[in-house]
């Protein structure tokens, strides 16, 4: 990384009574692609807008390379006032030209001259997301990007980010997302910020080693009270190991459907067998559903088991709720029938965050009021029940209103969850949800007893979570797949792959003769490599544990931009190498 474009000194921000956050030595260089992680209510926000120049801080130095442009994409963008979509990206003092937010937005699939107040929460997003990048930005603040995209304008998104030139800083709960663009992290945590350059698929690993040693350094100083003030972050290894024995169990589960899904012939065996009937809560059989000329589900059977975790993708208008409607019996198919099991007693529960109302107390929300809640039939105080949902137990007596979107999205899990059920219904349940929080929903899904139906665009949720997976095309055929998200693409990927294995080129010339061993110097490569990766991983990692001083760039800029030039270069170092040994590893393979 080059010297900051856009930095923070001592930066605090007062929120109520006391400090949201101070005292953050924050930078971003002309290249960075950030991660920024934190629980609801960190202030990762916050911390965006103050970086956009949006508010002023409570303290701190703000400095900015002349000419520099920031611009943010907001969660939740202001359409009041806009006739149309394109009323709204064209509006403002750093409007873009009308011109470039088509191109942009022609690529995500989005009409322009669409009325603003009818669209939907995928529309605005996209017309949100086409203003943004029209604007050329030079820093791009990114805050959820991926809420209400389908799968096509997330991958697209992640497209352009990756050629992007400038840099960005990225709040999201899409993992998937942030583990392929983001190459350095932001953890906003306890009113401080640590910065690693490492990209968000390290960041696990560095938090569990960060908390062991606070809890080794609390152990020695016999501050029983701090630890239990941290109950959250040291629950999260052993979190961690229980996940790990829930994704075992997951795998054996997609095995068993795997099994009974197989190919055709053995589908119908499954299908006709009477242990498989009776375990059947849903049956659906050959049914078409039509809207208009168009077939959205067509000649469509399956059975949903016991236990099943059923994910549905596909892009939006595919006909995701239209199958999920059909399965749970809120609509009636065109031809087959749909059949329920008499014992299925669902719950549903959706983007119904409004119906929580903002005056009354958590408490009421949970048990009326009271001091107990009755959790499937078991009573539990409420405020051990709010510490299973990362609720701190004070929290039982504040307001909805005074709680953030993730926390109020975290409050009607925990609401439905308590109610006895045998089939749980989740319409797009990660919107809003921090990591963590998505962790612990992939815990009660995995520990429920009945059968879960999920839509969801969240790839890396569907794979941790779903034993079969409902694809839709568009086209009305449904793709049955036993797994998760990557299961189902790489069905999708390989027809394409066989086909056009199947039918080369006449042009392509024949493959050169196959050498028999390696060269010496390919030899020579192959045997030092390893070691010269390991030598390459020991000076980035030094070099990283002297630039995670917040204050080194204040007390010497030249020494700061010697070391991130250094270890911008060691990482293409350890690229080069790292593919280099791989292409001489699958040779050696090859050749026995």
């Amino acid at each position: 990384m080059a010297a900051p474009i856009l930095s923070y000194e001592g930066v605090g921000l007062v929120q109520g009574s006391g400090w949201l956050f101070q005292d953050l030595d924050i930078y971003i260089g002309e290249r960075d692609r950030l991660a920024l992680i934190g629980r609801n209510g960190a202030g990762k926000t916050t911390l965006l807008k103050l970086l956009a120049g949006r508010i002023e801080p409570d303290k701190g130095k703000r400095t900015i390379v002349p000419g520099t442009h920031v611009v943010l994409l907001e969660q939740e963008p202001d359409f009041r006032g806009f006739a149309t979509l394109m009323d709204y990206a064209i509006a403002g003092p750093d409007a873009p030209p009308e011109h470039e937010v088509a191109a942009i937005a022609d690529q995500l699939g989005i009409d322009m001259g669409r009325e603003a107040a009818s669209a939907s929460g995928g529309e605005r997003r996209r017309a949100a997301i086409a203003r943004a990048l029209a604007q050329n930005p030079d820093v791009l603040l990114l805050d959820e990007p991926t809420n209400h995209l389908d799968l096509a304008a997330i991958d697209w998104l992640e497209s352009w980010l990756a050629r992007y030139s400038g840099a960005f800083v990225a709040i999201s709960h899409d993992r998937t997302f942030l583990t392929r663009l983001t190459r350095q992290t932001l953890w906003l945590d306890r009113g401080s910020i640590r910065r690693k350059e490492i990209g968000f698929g390290g960041f696990d690993a560095w938090m569990e080693a960060v908390f062991a040693e606070e809890a080794r350094a609390a152990e020695k100083l016999d501050a029983k009270l701090r630890l239990e003030a941290h109950w959250l972050e040291r629950g999260v290894t052993a979190r961690r190991k229980r996940n790990q024995g829930r994704l075992e169990k997951l795998h054996e589960m997609r095995a068993t459907r795997a099994a009974m899904i197989g190919g055709p012939g053995v589908a119908k065996l499954g299908l006709a067998n009477d242990d498989v009937r009776s375990k059947s809560v849903i049956t659906a059989d050959y049914i078409t559903k039509r809207f208009g000329d168009r077939t959205i589900i067509r000649d469509f059977t399956f059975r949903v088991q016991r236990g099943d975790r059923i994910g549905i993708v596909g892009a939006n208008g595919a006909g995701k709720s239209t199958l999920l409607k059909l399965l749970t019996g809120e609509i009636q198919p065109d031809e087959g029938s749909v059949t329920l099991a008499p014992t299925l007693d669902g719950i549903v529960i959706d983007q119904q965050r409004s119906l929580l109302a903002p005056d009354k107390t958590v408490r009421d929300i949970l048990a009326d009021g009271g001091d107990w809640i009755e959790v499937r039939g078991v009573k539990k105080h409420v405020q051990g029940y709010l510490k299973d949902f990362l609720f701190e137990p004070g929290v039982a007596n504040a307001s909805v209103g005074a709680l953030s979107g993730g926390e109020r999205s975290r409050l009607l899990l925990a609401r439905e969850f308590a109610r006895e059920s045998n089939l749980l219904v989740l319409d797009e349940p990660t919107n809003d949800l921090d990591l963590e929080t998505l962790d612990l929903l992939q815990e009660v899904i995995a520990d429920y007893e009945g059968t879960v139906l999920l839509v969801s665009h969240d790839r890396d949720f569907l794979d941790r979570t779903v034993t079969v997976t409902l694809g839709l095309d568009g086209s009305g055929k449904v793709d049955i797949v036993a797994g998760g998200y990557a299961d189902w693409e790489a069905k999708r990927v390989k027809p394409a792959a066989a086909k056009a294995k199947a039918a080369p080129s006449e042009t392509t010339p024949p493959p050169p003769q196959a050498r028999k061993k390696l060269s010496y110097k390919d030899q020579r490569d192959y045997d030092l490599l390893p070691a010269r990766i390991e030598e390459i991983e020991k000076e980035m990692a030094a070099i990283e544990t002297e630039l995670s001083d917040g204050s080194l760039f204040a007390r010497d800029s030249a020494r700061f931009n010697v070391l991130t030039a250094k270890l911008d270069k060691l990482r293409d170092d350890k690229a080069a190498a790292e593919d280099r040994w791989l292409a001489l590893a699958e040779e050696v393979e090859a050749l026995g």
